[in-house]
């Protein structure tokens, strides 16, 4: 296997983090089939932006605040 280099952003990989454990649950549920891997990875990316958006609407982080 060829390496790859990449840095990801502090963010991104709070994302990464979070969608990892979201697609360790699909698999856990019994939902990986052996030929939905790329299709559940998808789903748990989606999933995990659309909260970090939910939360983002409903929050207001210590660095928002004037």
């Amino acid at each position: 296997m060829a390496k790859s280099y990449m840095q990801l952003q502090e963010s991104e990989g709070h994302l990464l983090a979070a969608a990892s454990r979201l697609y360790s649950a699909f698999y856990a549920s019994g939902l990986y089939d052996g030929s939905n891997e790329t299709e559940l990875m998808k789903k748990a990316i989606k999933e995990t932006i659309q909260m970090a958006n939910a939360i983002d609407a409903a929050v207001i982080a210590d660095s928002e605040v004037e």
